[in-house]
């Protein structure tokens, strides 16, 4: 397979994806966290539906609130997409992939046509079954949401693809850098620190940066409720898209360029 076709590298690299043991505990980790914690936070919100301010009943999103797993899970895929890319020039085995697909384009979009197509899927198992999870908590004590109503239903939809674009995030990230515990702490920097740092700006440069954030694109397309100072759902998807491919682009360079060995 000295000069493999697309279809067959895809194929080489789902089988890597579907055997690697980080991959595996990711899905797994990613599973948890967005069924496990949203049932929680549904729980929680119909035990104290009552004690609640009228403010916080009248501006409540049963959709958001069934899926707040997701305020972690989106760590967990960072570490997927990173994973699947950084611990191959850890290990020193992507000299032998290259030597399987030499075209190293090719070999980039291979893997990261395995890592959307698995994790859309398993963004949208997730988010749905968190949705009607937490719905079915709430009857009878807190308002709920249906997917009938075609606002809810992106909401939902949009929640699956916010967490596999942001494991492609973190995969850009991982050809870019390369070593596991830089990627991870860059993914997480932009992430959660980033927004803290954000927060000490001036209130009119905070407004006007917060919602180029990806978790404030992340919230803006999970939530049938518009969001202030911030983006549409469909406006800041395709934000957080620009952000994949910009990453992407200089991924590709960068791969093209340097050595296969991650300290070169």
């Amino acid at each position: 397979m000295s000069d493999a076709s697309l279809g067959a590298s895809t194929r080489a690299e789902w089988i890597k994806f579907r055997t690697v043991r980080s991959s595996t505990w990711g899905v797994i980790t990613t599973v948890v966290l967005m069924i496990g914690l949203g049932a929680l936070f549904a729980v929680l919100t119909r035990t104290h539906w009552n004690q609640l301010s009228p403010l916080r009943v009248a501006t409540f999103d049963p959709v958001s609130n069934s899926m707040g797993g997701i305020l972690l899970a989106q760590f967990a895929v960072g570490v997927i997409g990173a994973m699947f890319i950084t611990s191959e020039f850890t290990s020193g085995s992507i000299r032998t992939t290259l030597s399987a697909v030499p075209k190293r384009a090719r070999l980039l979009a291979s893997k990261m046509v395995v890592l959307f197509a698995s994790m859309v899927l398993v963004g949208e198992i997730v988010c749905f079954s968190a949705f009607l999870i937490g719905q079915r908590i709430y009857v009878g004590v807190v308002p709920t949401a249906s997917l009938d109503n075609t606002t809810v239903l992106r909401s939902v939809v949009l929640a699956g693809v916010y967490l596999a674009l942001l494991t492609l995030f973190g995969f850009a990230l991982g050809v870019i850098f390369r070593h596991s515990a830089t990627t991870i702490s860059v993914y997480v920097g932009l992430l959660l620190i980033a927004p803290l740092i954000i927060f000490f700006l001036p209130q009119s440069w905070q407004n006007d940066i917060q919602r180029f954030e990806p978790s404030s694109l992340g919230a803006a397309m999970e939530s049938p409720l518009a969001q202030s100072n911030s983006f549409g759902a469909w406006s800041a998807t395709l934000v957080l898209l620009l952000y994949v491919a910009g990453l992407t682009a200089v991924a590709f360079a960068l791969f093209q360029r340097r050595d296969a060995g991650a300290n070169s």
